[in-house]
């Protein structure tokens, strides 16, 4: 599990295909200001990497090796990951940490496209475009994980949302990176995928 709260940004270092080539395995750079280092990645840890939980298969001074099947290549932005894109990184929440943004399970639901990013006072309102499939669980005020990131939904409409970027959260995260046109993970608020769910057995 994980907060959406992140703490670093990584950059990706290489790309290897295996698998017969329908697999990848990254190696991910970690930030040496950010507290990331070897002594705090452990071999078989979870890290949510802008947005997706993968698991540490090896590490380094400065980096760590995750194994991305097929499936989440084609389901989650990782597919077009290439070095030198920029990674959002979160450790898994521990026992008595503190639960700062909301309840994240690191399982990517889907991918949005950026449609816009507009200078509003002294932030940035962020608007994407859905699946949707995905449309029905996001409400105005409501938690979502973008590429990780811990968020609330100002507005919705239809498959369109948008959300309000502080500029301390564009500095600490990849959305400094980010343009109209690129795709990013979407992790819905998991209580609405249960409410969803639990309603559909109703209504069956």
């Amino acid at each position: 599990m994980f907060t959406g709260l992140i703490t670093g940004v990584g950059t990706v270092r290489t790309v290897q295909p295996i698998g017969q080539g329908r697999d990848a395995r990254f190696i991910i750079e970690t930030p040496a200001d950010a507290g990331w280092h070897a002594g705090e990645i452990k071999l078989g840890a979870s890290i949510a990497c802008s947005g997706c939980c993968l698991t540490v298969v090896e590490f380094g001074p400065g980096w760590f090796a995750v194994e991305v099947s097929a499936e989440t290549l084609a389901f989650t932005t990782l597919g077009a990951w290439a070095p030198g894109s920029l990674i959002n990184l979160e450790g898994s929440l521990r026992l008595g940490d503190e639960l700062g943004g909301h309840l994240v399970s690191g399982h990517v639901d889907g991918v949005a496209a950026v449609l816009s990013a507009t200078p509003e006072n002294g932030s940035t309102r962020w608007k994407f475009r859905l699946p949707d499939a995905l449309a029905p669980f996001v409400a105005q005020k409501g938690s979502i994980a973008i590429n990780g990131v811990s968020l609330t939904v100002n507005e919705v409409e239809g498959a369109v949302f948008g959300v309000n970027i502080i500029p301390h959260t564009a500095a600490h995260t990849n959305f400094a990176a980010l343009q109209p046109g690129n795709k990013v993970n979407i992790e819905i608020d998991m209580l609405a995928r249960y409410v969803a769910r639990q309603l559909a057995f109703q209504h069956a």
